[in-house]
């Protein structure tokens, strides 16, 4: 993936400087692809890294629009996917379509503490035009550009569920129970007729793989999983009520398979699903998951409505 705040540039990906010529460009695209091949012992995902990352430098018009996009040119940007006006809060029409219920602000903690700590960062006095300019963003600390990345992907969620329609309701950026500090949040609870789900929307900025039980990978710090899964045991014992299953979502690029059941972590049903595949898991549920119906669905979301907080 590399339209996140957190991801290699293409350039980073091929290992060779921004300004490279085309014939040096070539040479290291074929060295990193036989050095990340799975037949001579490479990583399949950054084998598909690297491909991508050809796909988008690999001919003059495609760098051209993608170092503008990125903040490798001087020219205003205007390589839509990775243009900086996808990471500024969406502004529009209302949607009259029947919508799931959504109750808090998916990534709104996150979007305010970022912009707070641009601000900072950037220094007291000196005029921030704009806080999503790409060249500005890829200069900043890694915290700084987290907390952006998981905005961005917490967003990416919300919009997703909420085109479930009316028979699912979700509480996004929920409060721990027990842990005083904002982090320390569920992104999103969702409750529908395939059952009751903690979901965690995540963006490490590369590829990641499961490893008995839980993320690994070049951007995963400490275990997201189990912290997912205690998190939701506390807000169940709070409210009086049973997940029936977490759930992580990340970008699909960052995934080798679109819906992986990883099988159970503390008794909890978990699933690593990419983020096309998300609305497909919550509509069918998850093997062994039971579903919830009629007056049992009305009960867990009144038990939940009253002990919601938000972060």
């Amino acid at each position: 993936m590399f339209d996140s705040p957190l991801s290699a540039s293409a350039y980073e990906v091929l290992a060779v400087a921004p300004d490279a010529d085309d014939e040096a460009l070539k040479r290291a695209y074929r060295l990193r692809l036989r050095q990340a091949h799975p037949d001579t012992g490479g990583d399949a995902a950054t084998f598909i890294q690297v491909q991508r990352a050809w796909e988008l430098v690999g001919t003059p018009e495609a760098r051209a629009a993608y170092d503008r996009g990125h903040g490798f040119a001087d020219e205003a940007p205007s390589f839509a996917p990775t243009d900086a006006a996808s990471w500024r809060p969406r502004s529009g029409p209302a949607d009259t379509r029947p919508r799931a219920r959504s109750h808090g602000h998916p990534g709104g903690w996150r979007r305010e503490r970022y912009l707070d700590l641009m601000r900072e960062w950037v220094g007291r006095g000196v005029e921030l035009a704009d806080p999503y300019d790409p060249a500005l963003v890829r200069t900043a600390p890694v915290e700084i550009r987290r907390l952006l990345a998981d905005a961005l992907a917490e967003e990416a969620t919300a919009r997703i569920v909420a085109d479930l329609g009316m028979g699912y309701t979700v509480w996004h950026d929920v409060a721990s129970p027990r842990e005083p500090d904002p982090d320390a949040k569920l992104d999103h609870v969702v409750l529908g007729p395939s059952g009751l789900y903690g979901v965690l929307s995540e963006d490490f900025g590369g590829p990641v793989r499961v490893r008995r039980g839980e993320l690994v990978g070049d951007g995963v710090d400490g275990a997201p999983i189990a912290t997912l899964v205690g998190r939701m045991r506390q807000l169940a014992r709070a409210a009086g009520v049973r997940f029936s299953g977490a759930i992580v979502v990340l970008p699909d690029d960052d995934v080798l398979q679109a819906i992986d059941e990883l099988g159970k972590v503390r008794g909890t049903p978990v699933v690593l699903v990419g983020r096309s595949a998300l609305s497909t898991v919550l509509r069918r549920g998850l093997t062994g998951a039971r579903a919830i119906g009629g007056n049992e669905l009305f009960d867990v979301r009144t038990r939940l409505q009253q002990v919601v907080r938000y972060a």
